[in-house]
């Protein structure tokens, strides 16, 4: 550990990768010369597929760029690059591919020699029925029961979401550059905050407002970067975009979301409690905050992010603009369904209808009742063991939307309309099985770190 008595982190995208970062405002973030650039590569948003299937959800072009543009910036000016949640879902197979690309990265630009550490935290379901045998209880979140041999059986993938520690140790160690598995979003920036001698009151709220870049600042933008200057008591934030600026309104809101209680951010070993923070506008771009603070929990308990596969899945899209067909929908939905469960019977599959320009993103929660929409889009999403029956059933469900049998239609053409008459073949359907919390004795037991030096000749 050393001892700063100021610390500038350069956090240039929310999600490396996702979408490419902004060059011209990350260059000026480097212009300041950070002490770290630090960013997050993963994210909960993406749904379960990515992690169940093991597969990136960002195209590795876009990837390699973000990762080259941190890589030289950090080589130029010899300081920390940290990436957590590599590849969007963290997995072993995430960093492995981006300690690839930062070799390649190294060869092509024939860098000098440097210390990378890679740190994995895949999750074996052997390690954890070993746990549950030993009469471990692993604690469900939100609702979910505690972990069982059943929920285990209907998971593919399972990852543990890390802390400071690990990234502490690699530091401590002396990495240039840290690839790491699913992360706390947070922790990829308090954790160099904290290697630097910056107080975990101010160290762990940094990191969350910090975690998304742009985000937040005004007006809304993503992928511009922005500058966290951390102090004692204080941090500073600082857009590097010429059109943002970061006010007392955006940093608070920031802070806020994404969790239940605006006001605490839980995290591996602690909680962020932000009710006494004080947010102040330096001037028209900079707002400084002050009053957060920290807590530790008695026990250390990590995260689990678990995925399996549900089945296949197909969609069709209908059009409907019958306003007769759009005030009965509801039955001829109802006639869509029957049609399929005559074919395929009452389970063994899934079907879903999603309406547009009705409830579509919504659903259930949709507060405006009884709209009057002139047409609606149906997304119909039909889910089966295997892809034919789930092409078939998709089928069925989609092409009944011209045959309802509705009380006063006279027509014959049909009242649905088809953008194309075919059924289109989407990503297998995954479920979060795993969203649970383990007790941990050392903060870096679930956790792999490896190191090696790159570049040179």
């Amino acid at each position: 550990m050393i001892k700063l008595k100021e610390v500038k982190i350069l956090s240039p995208t929310g999600h490396l990768g996702f979408t490419p970062i902004e060059e011209e405002s990350f260059w000026k973030g480097v212009n300041r010369k950070p002490d770290f650039i630090c960013a997050d590569s993963g994210s909960c948003d993406i749904g379960p597929y990515p992690l169940g299937a093991d597969v990136a959800a960002s195209p590795e072009e876009w990837q390699k760029h973000d990762l080259e543009l941190m890589l030289l910036a950090s080589r130029e000016l010899d300081v920390p690059m940290i990436i957590g949640s590599a590849s969007d879902t963290g997995t072993n197979r995430g960093v492995n591919q981006f300690a690839r690309i930062i070799k390649d990265l190294a060869k092509k630009h024939e860098l000098k020699p440097f210390k990378m550490a890679t740190i994995y935290g895949d999750v074996q379901k052997e390690t954890l029925l070993k746990r549950l045998e030993k009469g471990d209880v692993i604690e469900g979140l939100h609702g979910r029961p505690p972990l069982n041999k059943e929920i285990l059986s209907r998971t593919d993938h399972i990852v543990a979401v890390m802390g400071v520690e690990p990234y502490i140790k690699a530091l401590e160690e002396g990495a240039d550059v840290i690839i790491a598995g699913r992360s706390s979003d947070v922790a990829v920036f308090a954790a160099p905050a904290l290697w630097s001698g910056i107080p975990e009151d101010i160290a762990f709220y940094a990191g969350k407002v910090l975690e998304c870049a742009s985000f937040v600042a005004e007006p809304f933008a993503g992928k511009e970067s922005v500058l966290g200057i951390l102090r004692e008591d204080e941090v500073i934030i600082e857009p590097m975009s010429n059109y943002q600026r970061a006010t007392p309104e955006s940093v608070a809101s920031h802070a806020m979301y994404e969790r239940i209680d605006p006001f605490i951010e839980w995290l591996p070993g602690g909680y962020i409690d932000m009710r006494g923070c004080v947010y102040e506008a330096i001037d028209e771009k900079r707002t400084r905050v002050r009053g957060s603070k920290f807590y530790r929990t008695p026990e250390y308990k990590i995260k689990l992010e678990g995925s399996g596969k549900v089945g296949e899945r197909c969609f069709m899209i209908v059009g409907i603009r019958d306003p007769y067909l759009i005030a009965n929908l509801d039955k001829v939905i109802e006639w869509s369904r029957k049609k399929v469960k005559e074919k395929f019977g009452e389970s063994g599959y899934d079907l879903y209808y999603h309406v547009y320009g009705i409830n579509g993103v919504m659903g259930e929660l949709e507060p405006i009742q009884n709209p009057t929409p002139h047409e609606v889009g149906i997304i119909v999403e039909g889910i089966a063991p295997n892809l034919e029956t789930a092409k078939e059933l998709t089928y069925l469900a989609g092409r009944n939307f011209l045959y309802a049998r509705l009380i006063g239609v006279k027509g014959t053409a049909g009242a649905a309309a088809f953008i194309s008459d075919e059924v289109l073949v989407a990503h297998p359907a995954y479920e979060w099985t795993i969203n649970h919390l383990v007790k941990v004795n050392d903060p870096l037991e679930l956790f792999d770190i490896r190191f090696e030096t790159v570049g040179g000749i």
